[in-house]
């Protein structure tokens, strides 16, 4: 017993003992919220080493040659018909989008307009929209992507410009954004005029990103490389706003409606699918095909199911 009340003397006077001076704080009261992995604060604009030719039209795509071939029956020595023999459209897409591009919570399939508008493209060149294989790409993966092989078409919330239209070819355009600002429903925020100093999250590869840099008065831009760090980083105070193509943002104000959309469209977004620089001919069969979706209301019916009531969809420009 003697011995036992020595030991929990010992403990108790050990537990009291003064803390050194050195010692780091005990609790240290409670760390901020983790940020993404990858988020960058900018202190300087993203690089856009490419210069565009001065008469450059990104909406202005490749004309289509003629009439669809049937599904299945690609002609010999086309890039079609190469993705016919390898059995399945390879797509590039992103899965945290809602609305666009997104993976199902109950299902765990990949939905939204642009998915689906790849599946369209499978069904046109393998008769079967389930005959495809996606391929999830942040925003900055798209084009390295496209320029290896690894994917015959990215269908990804991508904007046609000229810089990109020098490492890829596009689509006509499928969908016409613009880009605008999501803040806190309870912030003051009326538009990207607003955030001079303030931090604006956008993703790395991006258009919005090069334009939050580009604004006035100067945002601090914030780099993360999907659009879901940009939500979490807004939910946790740790930016002020984001800014994207509104598609993107309605789908942000959808899934928090604690969040809101302000201030008017600032830049023109078309988006237009992206394919390998070489595949001319699948960029022309894609056209066609965008041409008959168009015109047979599919297009119109995708918009409605995913975006709401549609639009007239964009015309088809081209530049030969």
């Amino acid at each position: 017993m003697r011995r036992l009340l020595a030991v929990l003397v010992l403990v108790v006077t050990a537990a009291c003992a003064p803390v050194p001076s050195g010692a780091p704080p005990i609790g240290g009261g409670s760390p901020g919220p983790p940020r993404p992995a990858d988020a960058v604060e900018l202190t300087a604009p993203p690089s856009t080493a490419d210069v565009p030719p001065s008469s450059c039209d990104p909406r202005a795509s490749l004309r289509p040659t003629g009439p669809l071939p049937p599904p299945g029956q690609m002609p010999a020595g086309s890039t079609m018909a190469r993705i016919q023999a390898q059995g399945r459209l390879i797509a590039g897409v992103d899965q945290n989008t809602y609305l666009m591009g997104f993976r199902n919570p109950i299902s765990g399939e990949l939905e939204g307009f642009d998915v689906d508008l790849a599946r369209e493209v499978a069904r046109a060149v393998l008769g079967d929209p389930d005959a495809i294989q996606f391929t999830v790409l942040t925003s900055e993966q798209r084009i390295p992507a496209l320029e290896r092989g690894e994917v015959d078409i990215v269908v990804r919330t991508m904007t046609a410009t000229c810089e990109r239209w020098q490492k890829v070819n596009f689509s006509t355009v499928y969908l016409q954004a613009g880009q605008r600002v999501l803040v806190p429903a309870n912030s003051e925020v009326t538009g990207i005029e607003s955030l001079g100093g303030k931090r604006v999250c956008a993703t790395k590869g991006s258009s919005s990103l090069a334009n939050v840099a580009a604004a006035s008065p100067k945002p601090v831009p914030v780099s993360v490389p999907n659009w879901t760090d940009c939500l979490v980083m807004l939910q946790q105070g740790q930016v002020d706003a984001i800014s994207t193509d509104d598609t993107i943002l309605a789908g942000f104000a959808a899934q928090d409606p604690y969040t809101k959309v302000v201030g008017p469209q600032f830049t023109d977004e078309p988006y237009g699918m992206a394919f390998p620089k070489a595949d001319e001919d699948f960029v022309r069969f894609v056209n066609a095909l965008l041409e008959r979706l168009r015109a047979d209301g599919t297009w119109a019916r995708l918009h409605q199911r995913w975006l709401g009531d549609p639009p007239t969809p964009p015309a088809a420009v081209y530049r030969d």
